[in-house]
């Protein structure tokens, strides 16, 4: 498994920071910027109105990241 660096919440901006308890996008907070787009990209994808299901959703990235050999 590769080690990436990252910032603790502390130190992260707080107009960047994220509600992400399980950090797995924490590893963008080496640009705070980015952290924020992506959590918002999330969130639009996954929660917002559209012709699947949240548990569509979910299913379908379970699926893919099984595929791509992901462990998390």
């Amino acid at each position: 498994m590769a080690f990436i660096n990252y910032l603790p919440v502390e130190e992260i901006p707080e107009q960047f920071r994220v509600d992400d308890d399980d950090n797995i996008l924490r590893i963008h907070s080496v640009h705070p910027a980015v952290l924020k787009q992506h959590f918002d990209l999330y969130r639009q994808v996954m929660h917002a109105e559209g012709p699947l299901s949240r548990v569509e959703r979910e299913m379908i990235g379970v699926v893919v990241s099984s595929v791509n050999s992901c462990h998390y």
